[in-house]
């Protein structure tokens, strides 16, 4: 299967939910007049784009229209992509240019976020990067185990403490480690309790000073890892973590199995936060890098 078929077989629900709804609606109409926007941005709405980004797109659609003179109901799909991947584009490559760069990768428990980093650790030792992967959510036993099963899977290296070991120590170690192994990429697993935000905030701006300490110079990606069926509840979470931790990015996970999608516009749109990942499906080269034209595509075309 192909790069764009896996995207657009992976944003299947979410366009049979849009593009049913859309296609009934644009057909009942004959011209394009100011009760097809109302429509329009209703079901965009219900296509968990977000009240607000919905009515900046029909906003930005009525300017097209009025601009190219398009009378034909038809013609707002094609405006419509168009105006989704304007919205969604910029920011969206990882900045990894330093010898080490590093990855901090951050979210609550059951969104993805080990395997998202074993994915990541794959696709960089596919591209002969030599990777180090640091288990630095030393309060849940199951992911260190999890992370060191994918560390064996990808055939990079880990660095681990006991259950309960101070996280920065962690971190410290693998950053010890890439410096003196000539490392391209560190990824380090963190927590992502919510529960108590000033613990998690504590915790990550001790890491974020170990590595500025031990790496003054290296290129930082801080990743947040979304479950994609959790539709506006991810935009909670980003709040969240964006006021604990400084997010760089998001990778989206779990995206072919919600009709929820839309999501993403609402995150881009609203919260200026990047989608760098999507995850289509449960194989390593289903974590996708994040393409807007791609994706505005696979939202609407037929």
């Amino acid at each position: 299967m192909g790069f764009f078929s896996k995207i657009s077989e992976g944003l299947k629900k979410t366009r049979d939910s849009l593009m049913g709804n859309m296609k009934s609606m644009l057909h009942s109409f004959t011209r394009i007049d100011e009760e097809l926007f109302e429509e329009l941005e209703e079901i965009l709405i219900m296509g968990d784009v977000g009240a607000a980004t919905a009515g900046r797109i029909c906003e930005e659609l009525r300017k097209k229209v009025k601009e190219r003179g398009e009378t034909n109901p038809e013609a707002i799909r094609f405006l419509l992509e168009e105006t989704v991947a304007e919205m969604l584009r910029g920011g969206q490559e990882l900045v990894l240019n330093t010898k080490p760069s590093v990855i901090l990768v951050i979210g609550v428990n059951g969104v993805g976020k080990t395997t998202t980093i074993g994915k990541l650790a794959a696709r960089f030792k596919g591209e002969g990067k030599r990777v180090i992967l640091g288990a630095a959510d030393t309060f849940r036993a199951a992911a260190i185990e999890q992370l060191e099963i994918w560390a064996d899977r990808a055939g990079v290296e880990l660095v681990k403490h006991s259950q309960g070991a101070d996280p920065a120590a962690v971190v410290y170690d693998t950053v010890s480690a890439a410096k003196a192994r000539g490392a391209d990429v560190v990824i380090c697993d963190t927590a992502g309790r919510l529960h108590n935000k000033k613990n998690l905030m504590d915790e990550l701006h001790k890491i974020s000073r170990v590595i500025d300490r031990e790496l003054p110079d290296a290129d930082k990606e801080i990743l947040l890892v979304l479950d994609a069926t959790t539709g506006q509840n991810a935009v909670n979470q980003v709040r969240e973590f964006q006021n604990a931790a400084g997010i760089t990015g998001i990778v989206l996970t779990k995206l072919d199995g919600t009709a929820r999608g839309g999501v993403v516009l609402t995150i881009r749109e609203e919260l200026r936060v990047p989608v760098k990942f999507i995850g289509v499906g449960e194989g390593v080269e289903d974590l996708q890098p994040f393409d807007p034209e791609d994706f505005a595509k696979g939202l609407f075309e037929e």
